[in-house]
C-alpha cells in the first residue's frame, strides 16, 4: 500500500470511529436514558444508560467540575496531541500506525463529548455471571483494541524472524 493510501486508510479508520461512537452514543441516549436496563443472550450481554462524569470506571468522578475539567479535558487533550505527534514525528507505520490512530480517535471523541458536555455516555456492560466489565461505549472499545494492536505490535518487533 502506498504511503497516501496508509495515510487515508488510517484518516477514514479515525472518522469511521468517532462516527460510529457517537451514532451510538446518540442511539443509547435515545433509547436508554430513562428506562430500566436491558439484558440480551442470558444476561452475557447488558445495555444501560450512564452517563459518567469520571475517567476510566468512572473514577474521579466525585472530584469538584474545575478539578474534572483540567484533569479530563485539559490533560487528555494535551495526552491525545502528543500521542498523535508522536505518531507522526516518529512515522509510525503498519499494524502501530493503526493501534495509534484507534487509540487516538477513541480518545478524542470520548474528550468531544467531556468538552461539550462534561460527561461521557457509556451504556454497554458483558459478562457471565459476577464477572462483568465496567459500563462502557464504542469509544472504549477502539480505545482497548488501540492499545491491544500498539502491545502485540511492540511484543512482535522483539522477537526473532523466523
Amino acid at each position: 500500500m502506498t504511503k497516501l493510501g496508509m495515510r487515508l486508510t488510517l484518516l477514514i479508520t479515525m472518522i469511521a470511529t468517532v462516527g460510529c461512537d457517537h451514532v451510538t452514543k446518540h442511539f443509547a441516549s435515545g433509547t436508554l436514558q430513562g428506562t430500566p436496563g436491558r439484558s440480551f443472550l442470558a444476561d452475557t450481554v447488558r445495555f444501560a444508560y450512564v452517563e459518567n462524569a469520571g475517567g476510566f470506571l468512572s473514577v474521579g468522578a466525585d472530584l469538584s467540575e474545575p478539578v474534572r475539567a483540567l484533569l479530563f479535558t485539559g490533560t487528555t487533550g494535551l495526552m491525545l496531541l502528543a500521542l498523535a505527534a508522536v505518531g507522526i514525528r516518529f512515522r509510525v507505520t503498519g499494524w502501530p500506525a493503526l493501534g495509534v490512530s484507534l487509540l487516538v480517535a477513541g480518545g478524542a471523541s470520548n474528550w468531544l463529548d467531556r468538552a461539550v458536555r462534561g460527561s461521557v455516555i457509556d451504556f454497554l456492560n458483558v459478562g457471565v455471571g459476577p464477572l462483568r466489565t465496567g459500563i462502557f461505549n464504542f469509544a472504549d472499545v477502539a480505545i482497548m483494541l488501540g492499545a491491544a494492536i500498539c502491545l502485540v505490535s511492540e511484543l512482535r518487533r522483539g522477537e526473532p524472524a523466523a
